[in-house]
């Protein structure tokens, strides 16, 4: 579960959680614990609905009847079918976390930074980077769309922000992407569209769960959550569970 452009910190400062954390929070009110001040509204962040390739920052909530009403009518074009054995994962399956390499011609690749570092530019405010560098970012301030908090991250804290695979990639793995090209695997781990900085902990919590089982604390944004989802599994031909399907449209009011 986690690879956008915010703030950039060298490859060892982001501790990224991989999919297939043991981890699984139902989807509830709680709040995860840290030490960062909540914040009220979205900041920079943009809906995905007007950020269908992923290279805006955040995911702002979806609240108008007729924008609620085009993400039911996106999320319902995602076809659904069992979930598949997770025999064979590996998180190398997907390439080397972060890659600049993917092969597919998805946003940000090939630009000389990695994807990490591409995602915390996007995402982050105030950012930092390291001397020399306009990649490596050595502090930022994120303002958390899982939570609402506003993280001030730096290399000291390195763990408190993680990039989240909204679709995380064990999930992918059984859904089909085990009969993928490896290309098409590293693709759709460092897509942007995919991607989300996020408070670490509560990264670590979603595992590699589906929106049945999971879905962020902040309840304003559960159905932009959904809509990004929906969107990867797009485009990437991916089906969801049934039950994930039903989940989705139920945080868009359907």
């Amino acid at each position: 579960m986690l690879h956008v452009r915010g703030g950039v910190v060298a490859a060892a400062l982001v501790v990224v959680t991989v999919t297939g954390c043991q981890g699984v929070d139902v989807p509830g009110d709680g709040s995860p614990s840290g030490s960062s001040a909540a914040t009220a509204g979205d900041g920079r962040a943009v809906s995905p609905l007007d950020n269908p390739d992923g290279t805006k920052p955040g995911l702002a909530a979806i609240t108008s009847e007729a924008d609620r009403a085009k993400a039911r009518g996106l999320i319902g074009k995602v076809t659904t079918k069992g979930r598949g054995p997770k025999t064979g994962y590996d998180r190398d399956e997907f390439g080397y976390a972060w890659m600049d390499s993917a092969p597919g011609g998805i946003p940000f690749a090939h630009n000389g930074c990695d994807s990490r570092n591409d995602l915390l530019k996007r995402d982050g405010e105030k950012v930092r980077f390291r001397s020399g560098s306009d990649c490596v970012v050595v502090s930022m301030t994120l303002h958390d769309p899982y939570t609402t908090k506003t993280i001030v991250w730096a290399k000291s804290r390195a763990a408190t922000v993680q990039i989240d695979h909204v679709m995380p990639l064990s999930y992918d793995w059984q859904m089909g992407a085990s009969h993928w090209t490896k290309g098409k695997r590293e693709d759709i781990a460092n897509d942007p569209l995919n991607l989300i900085p996020v408070d670490g902990p509560t990264n670590g919590a979603k595992g590699d769960s589906g929106p049945a089982t999971w879905l962020p604390p902040n309840k304003r944004i559960r159905c932009s959550y959904a809509v990004r989802f929906a969107q990867v599994s797009l485009k990437y031909e991916l089906p969801v569970t049934a039950s994930d399907k039903r989940m989705m449209l139920e945080q868009c009011g359907g």
